[in-house]
């Protein structure tokens, strides 16, 4: 991303504010997708998982489940229910299914809404899905899940952190204990309304039960572009833009970087 401004702009939306200087790029690490999960707090309203064709993906429950799929799936879809892990494998691409799955006991019904891709057979498994109920834990207990339910970083010092990662040089980037890297599809969307703007994810962090996703916006067009957040496609908590204006494509100035943090990964908040 090229700029040759190094001032600060907060647009008047939400919470969304510019906090930080550019800097140089800094080198970004690998991801391991083995040891990543994606935590998605049950609210009585569906959940998506998306599935890549032929690369088996892992949902974990708080408890033992039984899984009905529907007869128009069965043939695209294995399923298997194990100790409260449902393993879900595509053999084809399918849209968006409604998949119910039953808790034992007197457990809730969840709703998942599967959907398949087609991927690159070289390209990581999709991290584990675990699904964490919402009911307050009992006084003096401790786990795991019920901690991992508490977000442990505002979305103020998620965005701080990622622009960190994009633009500062090695030796400052900071170690932020519970926070990994999150796998971003390296295509283009159409996130900013009107088709003037080009929008590819560059990366992503989660912390808790909150993502951050750099975007790189650049310009398509022979005149500026003011951003405005309000313009902005999907369902964000917070975007703050790096810089709000973009002169036109072939200026230094014609691309910049939006942060935005939402309560699931980029292309399901998009």
């Amino acid at each position: 991303m090229k700029h040759t401004e190094k001032h600060y702009w907060v647009p008047h939306f939400l919470a969304v504010m510019l906090l930080f200087p550019l800097l140089a790029t800094a080198e970004n690490g690998g991801i391991d997708n083995a040891e990543l999960t994606e935590r998605v707090l049950w609210k009585n309203t569906p959940i998506a998982v998306n599935l890549n064709v032929d690369k088996e993906r892992l949902v974990r429950f708080p408890s033992s489940v039984s899984v009905g799929v529907p007869p128009g799936l069965a043939s695209l879809l294995r399923s298997q229910s194990i100790n409260g892990t449902l393993y879900l494998t595509a053999h084809e691409p399918f849209e968006a299914t409604r998949v119910l799955v039953r808790a034992e006991g007197d457990g809730p019904v969840y709703v998942l809404d599967v959907s398949a891709t087609d991927a690159d057979p070289e390209s990581p498994s999709l991290p584990m899905v675990q699904i964490l109920d919402a009911k307050p834990a009992p006084v003096g207990l401790v786990s795991d899940t019920t901690e991992t339910t508490v977000p442990q970083w505002g979305y103020v010092a998620l965005t701080r952190y990622a622009a960190q990662q994009l633009y500062a040089p090695a030796r400052l980037l900071p170690s932020m204990p519970g926070i990994v890297r999150m796998p971003v599809p390296l295509v283009s969307f159409e996130l900013v309304m009107g088709g003037q703007v080009e929008a590819i994810p560059v990366a992503a962090w989660r912390a808790g039960l909150h993502t951050v996703t750099a975007v790189e916006l650049r310009n398509k067009s022979s005149h500026p572009v003011v951003l405005d957040p309000r313009q902005l496609r999907g369902s964000w908590l917070t975007a703050t833009f790096q810089h709000n204006r973009l002169l036109p494509s072939g200026d230094e100035a014609d691309s910049t970087a939006v942060y935005l943090v939402s309560d699931r990964p980029f292309e399901v908040s998009f």
